[in-house]
């Protein structure tokens, strides 16, 4: 079935629900355990959280896209008017996002009603919206006004359109979602993740998650490079696999002690007295 004809199914399906008259505006936990869904600990922890900035490093299939998905679909319908943003380093990535919250609003009855749906938005009555969109920093600039940024595989998601995304929410005071797993000691994620800024950090690695049993991570480490696994289920920043100088070892390399042999003015006048020998060579 192709994603058009799916959309239509839905359409159809949640045109026939009754439109539950449970509020769930308290707990967003609530919402997934209405859509079938028993939040993990953390889970809940961050569904219920007030942070402002939150990052997200989850192990592969521990339930990040789930949470954010629902966070998401709870601001739209508990505050009028609200733009939530789905980003994701391709536009593919964005829309299989926005299909786990078309997914939690049709599993947990339909609580407020549709007035349009199509393959990368969904507007509430209430006048909420929200919108996939792709991981480009030109075609993302011109909204404003942003309640809420999920930004999916973060750590995959170029500087510039991270730095590009944070003004959209300088006027409404929004909230700003970063999940991923590791993709190096690189970016802007991994400097966000190991710095000293404002953010509530969540780290959950496969032994956490009760959804992954030992069997599988057993075969999983046997299966693929120590690197990989480390990334993939550790959530462990690793060196890349092409990297001939580790980060610390650059890093390292930099000394502020250190006094420069010329001065920078030194340096204008070594150019230009050169040039002038040069010429008169």
């Amino acid at each position: 079935m192709n994603f058009a004809r799916e959309i239509a199914s839905l359409k159809s399906e949640l045109a026939n629900l009754h439109i539950s008259e449970e509020d769930y505006s308290d707990d967003p936990a609530s919402l997934m355990e209405a859509a079938g869904l028993a939040p993990d600990p953390w889970q809940r922890k961050v569904l219920t959280s007030q942070a402002k900035q939150s990052l997200l490093l989850i192990t592969r299939q521990g339930g990040k896209s789930t949470t954010t998905a629902a966070k998401a679909l709870h601001k739209a319908m508990y505050k009028p008017q609200a733009l939530v943003l789905l980003f994701a380093p391709a536009l593919r990535q964005s829309q299989e996002l926005f299909s786990k919250v078309t997914t939690i609003y049709r599993d947990a009855g339909a609580p407020v009603p549709i007035e349009m749906l199509s393959a990368l938005r969904m507007t509430l009555v209430n006048g909420s919206r929200i919108i996939a969109l792709p991981g480009n920093e030109k075609t993302v600039r011109g909204y404003s006004g942003v309640d809420l940024v999920v930004i999916d595989e973060a750590s995959r998601v170029p500087d510039e359109l991270y730095f590009s995304v944070r003004p959209m929410l300088a006027v409404s005071g929004g909230e700003l979602m970063a999940l991923t797993t590791p993709f190096g000691k690189r970016g802007w994620f991994y400097e966000e993740w190991t710095g000293s800024n404002e953010w509530e950090r969540t780290r959950i690695t496969a032994n956490d998650c009760p959804r992954i049993s030992k069997e599988f991570l057993e075969e999983e480490r046997a299966s693929m490079p120590d690197i990989y696994f480390k990334q993939e289920y550790m959530c462990e920043f690793c060196e890349t696999a092409m990297q001939f100088f580790g980060f610390d070892e650059i890093h390292g390399a930099y000394d502020d002690t250190v006094e420069p042999f010329f001065s920078s003015s030194d340096n204008s006048i070594l150019v230009h007295d050169t040039s002038i020998k040069s010429w008169d060579a």
